[in-house]
């Protein structure tokens, strides 16, 4: 073989084995770039009144992962909180989150796996719950809701009717002053007889206001007359038979 050639061919095989190492290391950086921890992070919130972590993953690639969070104590592990979560990456982030009543300044572990790409780590940084904890938001009174103030009643003169006539200016008579210019009732001790003329109110005083002594005087007279008429007719009789 000329030397040419053997340039050639030991040319050849340098080309090969850069581009072997290039497509390596291209390999291995894509694998890292999917499932790198830097994708993931962490943060506690509140619900309400209940605390939750949450967790983000803002893999690109869509690589499946699954998370686990664990409370610290002391740099070990205290307790796994809830179950281990799968997620799946996307560019503008997936959350999940963990049901947790964190306790101000908790500290998390959170863990990611992902099998397809060999990751098995920690999040570079634990996290740590804020220093204010969780409590039920106050909700203000929207319009339309009634208000629990009760409101003031209404004073005596409010709920008085004005009386019709009173905005001309011409008052009108109450039912009291009404009744005042009529006869005043007939008094109920009163007899139901008639109250006698003003010419015989001294025989009232008397006992004379009854037709009592007039019948008496009549009956008088006729006695009279019928004893006159009696003894004149015995006299004319006893005359006729002389």
């Amino acid at each position: 073989m000329s030397p040419s050639r053997r340039t050639a061919a030991r040319s050849v095989r340098m080309l090969g084995v850069v581009a072997a190492s290039a497509a390596l290391v291209l390999g291995a950086s894509g694998s890292s770039s999917a499932t790198d921890i830097r994708k993931f992070s962490a943060s506690a919130a509140c619900d309400g009144a209940k605390g939750v972590i949450t967790v983000t993953d803002k893999d690109p690639k869509a690589t499946p992962a699954v998370v686990t969070v664990y409370l610290q104590n002391n740099n070990a592990d205290l307790r796994q909180v809830g179950v281990p979560t799968p997620v799946i990456g996307s560019a503008k982030g997936t959350t999940i989150t963990f049901a947790e009543d964190w306790e101000p300044g908790a500290v998390y572990r959170v863990h990611v796996t992902a099998a397809e790409a060999g990751l098995n780590a920690d999040l570079e940084e634990n996290l740590v719950a804020p220093a204010k904890a969780c409590k039920a938001d106050d909700k203000p009174t929207t319009p339309g809701t009634p208000s629990n103030t009760p409101s003031p009643s209404p004073s005596p003169s409010d709920t008085a009717s004005t009386p019709a006539g009173s905005e001309s200016g011409t008052p009108t008579p109450t039912p009291s002053a009404a009744g005042s210019d009529s006869a005043a009732p007939a008094d109920t001790g009163a007899s139901n007889a008639p109250s006698p003329a003003v010419g015989e109110s001294n025989l009232a005083e008397t006992g004379a206001n009854s037709h009592t002594g007039l019948i008496v005087a009549i009956a008088a007279v006729l006695v009279v007359v019928g004893g006159g008429a009696v003894f004149f007719g015995m006299r004319r009789k006893g005359s006729g038979n002389r």
